[in-house]
């Protein structure tokens, strides 16, 4: 299958980075390569590791990056796993680091994938499709406190507990086997006012077990936290996020690790010792201009955060 793909907040990234030809950069998210390309075309004697759980990201990077793989190493891995990644890359420390997170253009165009509330498709949402769990485990198997949770943690979905009971019902007559009978389900626990509104019905569930099927959330703090520890001085940290609920976790994450000190404010002088390990770059986070949503609509809840890590001899 071919796809358009059009990365998110390319040009900001790209400045973010301030990649120099000889240095070493991590693209924790490679998905369709769009940062990647822009990435390994500005290096000569540098070098760029790309990561992806999708084997298929894997696959078609190496098409799509073939100008430029002297310079590029693809591994098939989680971004949770980044300090065993760059151990076994032998890279003492990168320059810069990008995280393009949540679900990518692609897995949500193939419809076969099951990440789509529009298109029918066996229920799986899996990222890594080696992975054990699979939406069909979830919405079969699991407890109707434990839905009526992700639903309303990780989707935001007000109408949580109604849609939670719904598919329990519904799944002891048979097996919710399908994404658009997921679909017909959540919509029939919704009052007529909420079907009528301009976001699909079953977006915020859709996205809740995705988030729960890969785990997405739980796999942030350590992994920035891995990814400022493998950064050398000066090295930048760019993270774009597509809701609130990553948005909220990266920002405090960052402020965490700019704050250094964690001492009770009463306490005269430190004796925590902890300095600031990154600088914030952003205190705000960089989002998609006029120019580039109306040439990818995708892009209007794109976040860009960004963080440089601190000298600890400058401290």
């Amino acid at each position: 299958m071919e796809y358009t793909h059009k990365p998110v907040l390319l040009a900001p990234c790209i400045e973010a980075l301030r990649i120099r030809p000889d240095g070493v950069y991590v693209d924790g998210t490679l998905g369709r390569a769009g940062h990647s390309m822009e990435i390994a075309r500005r290096l000569t004697t540098g070098r760029l590791i790309c990561i992806d759980r999708d084997m298929a990201a894997i696959d078609a990077a190496k098409e799509r990056l073939a100008p430029y793989l002297d310079r590029v190493t693809l591994v098939h891995s989680n971004f949770s796993e980044l300090g065993d990644v760059l151990r076994q890359a032998g890279v003492a420390g990168a320059d810069g680091m990008l995280f393009d997170l949540g679900v990518s253009s692609p897995q949500l165009d193939d419809g076969s994938r099951g990440f789509s509330y529009m298109q029918d498709a066996p229920l799986d949402m899996r990222m890594d499709t080696s992975a054990p769990l699979t939406a069909y485990e979830v919405v079969n198997t699991w407890s109707g406190e434990e839905l009526r949770r992700i639903l309303y943690e990780y989707g935001e979905e007000r109408y949580a507990p109604a849609i939670a009971k719904a598919i329990v019902r519904a799944r002891e007559t048979a097996p919710v086997a399908t994404t658009l009978e997921l679909v017909e389900i959540i919509k029939s626990a919704m009052p007529p006012a909420a079907l009528r509104e301009k976001q699909h019905p079953a977006k915020r569930s859709f996205q809740a077990i995705r988030i729960a099927v890969n785990g997405e959330l739980d796999a942030l703090p350590p992994m920035l936290r891995a990814a400022v520890e493998g950064l050398n001085p000066g090295g930048r940290l760019a993270v774009i996020t597509f809701h609130s609920l990553e948005d909220r976790i990266v920002k405090q994450t960052l402020r965490e690790l700019a704050r250094g000190c964690t001492c009770p404010p009463e306490f005269p002088v430190c004796v925590c010792g902890n300095k600031p390990k990154v600088r914030l770059v952003t205190r705000k986070p960089i989002t998609a201009d006029a120019a580039e949503l109306a040439d990818n609509p995708r892009a209007r809840s794109a976040k860009l955060r960004v963080a440089e890590k601190c000298d600890p001899f400058d401290l």
